[in-house]
């Protein structure tokens, strides 16, 4: 891998988080191509994950062969096809068999379906959302955006579960356990407009946070792009926030917004990201096949420090 100087520093660190943890037994689902087994087989190089091939045998042993990896020395789960797969996966990780999930070669609305079925077991009281950890040279610190992957179009209530899970992930996993992250409440604009639904979510999640309906949190907003992450830009506009300029979970209004947020940020400002899923009694590393070898340790990074939490009771 070839970092520059800052992401070497960023990796490196998002790694050494893990170092005096346990990896963690991760279901790998429907892992039949060669890219996959060889990120798998990174992450349990890096003694990241404890990694359990649950899949079509013969198509699994194909992809390590092409891939030059040994699977030997991990469990393999036969399944018939992707779906059986996932099933499978699910139901082993709600009976306490797996502590994580990864995806494999399968679409992510498969997995996902389930893994939220009722009778899987691994819902949670909280909407299940999605959480991109992103760093970029440009930025004094890592920082989220949520949610880029699964809620297409979130309600008031789904916003704030996919607040509450973003800011439980960067207590344990980004930040630390007395960090009090701070949320910017995206909008076009940083003035409340009744005819911009977002600006009225944002206005109304602010005072939900400081009326606890939000714990863990500091929550503002309206606030567009540029006055969450530009100090200067913030106080050329007369915002007066405690979390302009500082942000360090971005909630965007909708999947299509975060999408091309983190995209862009990714492709054409060379950001490190890592992909995880919330909300679920298990952490979910979910990562595109576009995604390098770099992402994809980092996610399964995040996994472990999720994982590790919630075995400690410090995470629900």
């Amino acid at each position: 891998m070839t970092l520059d100087a800052t992401s070497d520093a960023y990796f490196r660190s998002a790694l050494a988080r893990c170092e005096n943890l346990p990896a963690v037994r991760t279901g790998v689902v429907h892992p039949v191509s060669a890219n996959v087994l060889a990120a798998v087989a990174e992450a349990a190089a890096e003694k990241l994950i404890d990694p359990v091939l649950i899949g079509p045998r013969a198509r699994i042993a194909a992809a390590a062969e092409e891939a030059g990896v040994d699977i030997a020395p991990w469990e393999l789960v036969d399944a018939e096809h992707s779906h059986d797969a996932a099933e499978k996966a699910a139901t082993a990780a709600a009976a306490g068999r797996l502590d994580a999930l990864m995806k494999g070669s399968l679409h992510t609305d498969e997995l996902l379906g389930a893994v939220v079925r009722p009778a899987a077991g691994l819902r949670t009281e909280r909407r299940i959302s999605h959480a991109f950890v992103m760093h970029i040279g440009s930025y004094p610190k890592p920082f989220i955006i949520t949610d880029a992957a699964i809620n297409i179009a979130p309600d008031l209530a789904a916003k704030a579960d996919i607040v509450q899970n973003a800011a439980n992930l960067w207590r344990v996993a980004v930040g630390g356990e007395d960090d009090l992250p701070k949320v910017a409440a995206l909008a076009a604009v940083e003035t409340v407009n009744p005819k911009m639904p977002a600006t009225l979510d944002a206005a109304a999640l602010s005072k939900m946070a400081e009326r606890g309906q939000i714990a863990g949190a500091l929550v503002d907003g309206p606030l567009a792009f540029d006055n969450a992450i530009s100090l200067a830009a913030a106080r050329e506009k007369g915002i007066v926030s405690p979390v302009a300029g500082e942000a360090d979970i971005l909630l965007v209004p909708d999947l299509e917004a975060g999408n091309m947020l983190a995209k862009q940020l990714s492709f054409l400002g060379g950001a490190d990201s890592a992909g995880i899923v919330l909300g679920a009694r298990v952490p979910i590393i979910l990562t595109s096949r576009a995604d390098n070898l770099r992402a994809r340790l980092l996610s399964c990074a995040l996994a472990v420090a999720l994982a590790e939490a919630r075995r400690a009771g410090r995470l629900k």
